[in-house]
Formats: structure tokens, C-alpha cells, sequence
């Protein structure tokens, strides 16, 4: 792991193999290592950078919730010291949130863009109350009942009934978190804006890939982004949950594949 200071907090990011740059972010509350499975038919050809975002992984959360701009300026810093001055870059859940904000800030370092089991809405006001509570809950009751409660969420029930194997790694990963970390990156989401009308103004090639059984981000949040995003592609992934890229990593990592050879 490669690590940098980035404002008050050490990010650590990994990188996988040799060529144009291709930077992923993962979901909460996982790590880089959700993304590895899919990244393997990458790596042959591109360099794969996967950063552990503030507050996940090996990464510090800092002070104060980890907002999306710290996010974004985290992920500039993270080019900076890897030589990456454009990359595609793919971003599921708060990682979409993460590319809606960097393409605000730092629009020319973006080559394309994939966006996945992700939505440009932001909370509305009974998401946010949600979040602030589970902030509140997880700091009172400790990071495994919400990772519990978690779990059910984010896998399809094809990956519960069949894939223990997968669902039990995931939860690994998760429980790196702190209380503390997942409540400043739970106060952070709640924080962020409506990329609704940031949609219309993003003009590098998009791939959209939604799970089929995405409770979190459902089919209609990839329609919306395909309506808004200039010629924007829509891939649905059958069988998978908010966590297609770890369940379903073979048919992720060809769909990524053609799409990031196109960008080239």
C-alpha cells in the first residue's frame, strides 16, 4: 500500500498492474479489496489504482465528518503522488458520490467515467435523519450491529442463499471500520448535494451498471443518470445486489474492460 497526506488525514491506496490509468473507489463500508476480483482482467492492460477512502480500510477519517469535498480533494492528491494526471475512473455507491463532486472540482483529470449501484439524488430530509441517527446509534452501540444490519442490504439474495463465502470476506472488510469512522462518513453522505443537475454537464464517455436486485440503488436511479448524461450507456447486471462489482466481478470486469478500451 502506497500512503500520502491528504489535509488532516493518511490515505493509503494500492495499485495493480502496468498502463493508462484507471482509478476505483469502493462502497462504504468495504475497502479497495472489493474491487480486486473485477480488477484482475483490468490489470493485464491498465494500471489499476484503488484508493481506501477516508475513514475505510487503512485510510484515517480525520476530523469532522468526511465530506464529499474532502473526498474529492483526497482523490486529486492520491493522482498527484501516483503521476496520474487523467484517468478513467469508476466509483460505486459513495464512490459515484465521490466522481459527482471530483468532476465539479477537477473535471479535466476525468477521461471517462463509470458510475455504479450509484444515485445523483441527494438524501432526502428522512435519509439524512437516518444517517445522523445511525451515526448516533453506531458511536453508542459499536460497528458490528450495524454491519449486521448492513449485510442483508447490500447482497442479492442469490449471493445470501449461494455465496457465503463472498458475503463472509465482505464482512471482514467491513468491520475494519471504526464506530468513529462510520459515523463522520455516515454525517458526510448526509451532507452531500443533488448532482441531479451536475448530470447534464458531464461530457466524457459514461458507463452505468446497476445490480438487478439493488435495493439501494435500483434500476429506475440508472435510467434517471442514462436521461441526464449525454450518451451514457446503461448495463443492468443480473442476480447482484448494491455489491455487483464483488458479486458478480467476471461480468463487471469484461463490461469495464470494453468500455475503458474505448476510452482509449
Amino acid at each position: 500500500m502506497h500512503r500520502i497526506r491528504s489535509g488532516d488525514a493518511e490515505i493509503a491506496y494500492a495499485v495493480l498492474g502496468d498502463g493508462p490509468p484507471l482509478v476505483l473507489l469502493h462502497p462504504f463500508p468495504a475497502h479497495h479489496e472489493l474491487w480486486i476480483p473485477a480488477a484482475q482482467a483490468l490489470a493485464t492492460r491498465y494500471r489499476v489504482i484503488l484508493p481506501d477512502l477516508r475513514g475505510h480500510g487503512e485510510s484515517e477519517i480525520g476530523e469532522g465528518p468526511a465530506t464529499m469535498e474532502k473526498h474529492a480533494n483526497d482523490l486529486a492528491r492520491v493522482l498527484d503522488d501516483a503521476d496520474v494526471g487523467r484517468a478513467v475512473f469508476g466509483g460505486v455507491s459513495i464512490g459515484g458520490y465521490i466522481l459527482f463532486e471530483f468532476w465539479r472540482r477537477y473535471r479535466g483529470r476525468i477521461a471517462g467515467l463509470v458510475l455504479s449501484c450509484t444515485r445523483a439524488q441527494a438524501d432526502s430530509a428522512e435519509g439524512r435523519a437516518g444517517r445522523l441517527k445511525t451515526a448516533d446509534d453506531v458511536l453508542e452501540r459499536g460497528a458490528e450491529p450495524f454491519i449486521e444490519s448492513m449485510i442483508p442490504r447490500v447482497f442479492s439474495e442469490t449471493t445470501l442463499t449461494m455465496r457465503p463465502d463472498l458475503v463472509e470476506q465482505a464482512r471482514r472488510m467491513m468491520l475494519k471500520m471504526s464506530p468513529a469512522d462510520i459515523a463522520q462518513v455516515q454525517r458526510g453522505m448526509a451532507e452531500r448535494l443533488d448532482s441531479i443537475p451536475t448530470l447534464a454537464t458531464i461530457s466524457v464517455p459514461t458507463l452505468l451498471v446497476m445490480g438487478e436486485e439493488d435495493t439501494f440503488a435500483p434500476f429506475a436511479d440508472g435510467e434517471l443518470m442514462r436521461q441526464h448524461i449525454s450518451g451514457s450507456q446503461l448495463k443492468l447486471i443480473p442476480k447482484a445486489g448494491h455489491f455487483a462489482v464483488w458479486e458478480e466481478p467476471e461480468a463487471v470486469g469484461k463490461l469495464l474492460r470494453r468500455f475503458v478500451d474505448s476510452c482509449h
